[in-house]
């Protein structure tokens, strides 16, 4: 109800039947507000910019984080989740543990905004939870970026011990430009410095910070 009280156009999304019926009772007559039996995985999303606020069950986080932050087409504006501590941990590690993590971390900024006891749930969980707070950065407005962000973790995530200098000239495949004085390996190394990376540095040890401004950089934002 805080929510619509906002001026929201809330829906509510709830599995189970009886539940969903108790909380149609509790908004009954909220203009604002409508309920949806359905499951969160597969519920279709918004076409416009839309926020999420959810208590997430702890076993589907990573479905619920590949359809918000793994499809660049859904117009996710913004996530307040809690989760389970140990996923929080993992969504806001620097340098992420794998591709697809990338993706996400690379295009939205996450962070904990603070710790939720096991107390506060009932039934208790054997974990406490964490509150993930998800903001999107600028180069999901920027196609381009977002292209060159997908080909880049996939040849870094492939070959994680090549140098980021190889990777990004492969990516972009750039002829190198002898006698110029601008030549391809001297704008990779320019772009690089930008960012704050050793052109030798493993591909796949970039943070989620780096990997966002690589690809800005490289779509000339």
């Amino acid at each position: 109800m805080a929510l619509a009280s906002s001026g929201a156009r809330v829906i509510a999304i709830e599995r189970d039947p009886r539940c969903a019926a108790r909380l149609r009772r509790r908004v009954a007559g909220h203009p604002r507000v409508s309920v949806v039996e359905a499951d969160l995985r597969e519920v279709p999303l918004p076409r416009r910019d839309f926020l999420v606020v959810a208590s997430v069950p702890f076993s589907i986080t990573t479905a619920l984080m590949r359809r918000l932050a793994g499809d660049p087409s859904v117009p996710l504006a913004g996530a307040e989740l809690i989760t389970a501590w140990g996923v929080a941990r993992w969504l806001t590690a620097p340098v992420p543990r794998d591709a697809e993590t990338a993706w996400w971390t690379s295009r939205y900024q996450m962070r904990i905004a603070g710790r939720v006891p096991a107390a506060s749930f009932a039934p208790r969980p054997r974990v406490s939870a964490a509150h993930l707070s998800i903001r999107p950065r600028p180069l999901v407005a920027s196609a381009e970026g977002q292209r060159l962000l997908r080909r880049l973790l996939r040849v870094a995530y492939r070959w994680p011990d090549a140098p980021v200098h190889h990777m990004v000239r492969d990516v972009l495949r750039e002829p190198a430009a002898r006698g110029r004085p601008r030549s391809a390996g001297g704008r990779i190394r320019g772009v690089l410095s930008r960012v704050g990376v050793s052109p030798d540095a493993c591909a796949a040890r970039l943070t989620a910070d780096q990997w966002h401004r690589l690809a800005m950089l490289l779509a000339g934002g």
